[in-house]
């Protein structure tokens, strides 16, 4: 399909720069195929499901992916700011680097200074390999939980672009940007849709009979590529992390033989759950990355609701929103949505997507 179908218009005033307080304090738009739209609250979720619903979280964690360095070679050095996005090894991660024009494979940089060139940095890293669009293979010279305690040490959390490039970070982000029910690390980009659940709306869901399970994707920094092409036939999407246990496949083929809902909360839930998924919707055990890319014409296989937030224009997520709920009904829920001062982007309001009839 053209990408300049999923285009639209978003005033800047729009893009959310801090969340909601309370996080359940967000806007929830429901949308339903061929219905009435309807402006809710997160804090209305559990009258919006049914008892025996199953909600799908993803607990993964952000870590402190980006990385202020130094490349040496020889008597010359360079700034570069690297940020991590999949462990491929105990010391090795594919990262983007700017500007990636500076390294070579073979270079070493040191991480660690922040642009300060007197000292020598506390975590060094070997560039095994240079591949398209500012992607490298870093080999780290430390390994398994020393190098994620360094990382903690000398990192910083990466914030969204559309937000970094209008604030700077700060001690707030350290906990806004992260769910409340995280806790397996290894993501560089929060699934956000769950930053707006709170411990007081877990039990608002369980006191009305919604199972929670738990999976694991580990969000890429690719989340935030743009899609360059102008069909989405040439995008390709990196490869993340993922994990299903078998329990958590277990209980959701039983909700779907009793006859209950599988609601993803977040495009990363319900993305692993598709890759998962046989022809006949049941979900098997995962441990695998997975590059789905869920355009316009897939035909879901395990998810019926979808909790997410506002995505950008062109963007693969939009993409994927409008696969499950119609191109031309998402396009309508966006207008509505800027319309009426809804907040995009991570640290904005929510939307209740149903799936579109085939």
């Amino acid at each position: 399909m053209r990408v300049d179908l999923f285009d639209f218009d978003l005033p800047e005033d729009r893009i959310a720069l801090r969340p909601a307080v309370p996080r359940d304090a967000a806007r929830l738009l429901m949308v339903r195929p061929g219905q009435d739209i309807e402006d809710r609250m997160v804090a209305d979720l559990p009258a919006l499901l049914d008892p025996g619903d199953v909600l799908v979280f993803n607990d993964t964690k952000v870590i402190k992916a980006r990385l202020n360095g130094m490349r040496r070679r020889g008597d010359h050095s360079a700034s570069i700011e690297a940020t991590l996005h999949q462990r491929v090894a105990a010391d090795r991660w594919l990262a983007f680097l700017r500007p990636a024009k500076r390294v070579a494979p073979g270079d070493r940089i040191s991480f660690g200074h922040d642009g300060n060139a007197c000292l020598l940095g506390t975590l060094d890293a070997t560039v095994l390999e240079k591949r398209e669009a500012g992607e490298v293979l870093l080999a780290f010279d430390l390994s398994g939980a020393f190098l994620d305690e360094a990382l903690d040490s000398v990192g910083h959390l990466p914030l969204p672009p559309y937000i970094a490039s209008r604030r700077p970070g700060d001690e707030r982000d350290q906990t806004d940007y992260q769910t409340t029910y995280a806790s397996r690390e290894g993501a560089v980009a929060a699934p956000t849709a769950g930053l707006h659940f709170t411990p007081e709306l877990l039990a608002a869901l369980d006191a009305r009979g919604i199972e929670r399970q738990f999976v694991t994707l580990h969000v890429g920094a690719g989340t935030f590529l743009p899609v360059k092409s102008k069909d989405t036939s040439g995008h390709v999407m990196h490869a993340e992390n993922g994990w299903i246990p078998a329990s958590t496949a277990q209980a959701l083929n039983a909700a779907r033989a009793r006859g209950s809902r599988i609601v993803a909360v977040g495009t990363t839930a319900l993305r692993l759950l598709e890759a998962a998924a046989a022809e006949d919707g049941t979900v098997d055990a995962w441990a695998a990355p997975t590059s789905i890319f869920i355009t316009p014409g897939y035909r879901f296989r395990a998810v019926d609701a979808l909790v997410t937030n506002f995505h950008l224009p062109r963007s693969t997520l939009f993409m994927l929103v409008a696969a499950f709920s119609g191109l031309a009904t998402m396009r309508d829920a966006y207008a509505h949505a800027i319309r009426n001062g809804y907040r995009f982007y991570s640290y904005g309001d929510a939307s209740l997507l149903f799936r579109a009839t085939p």
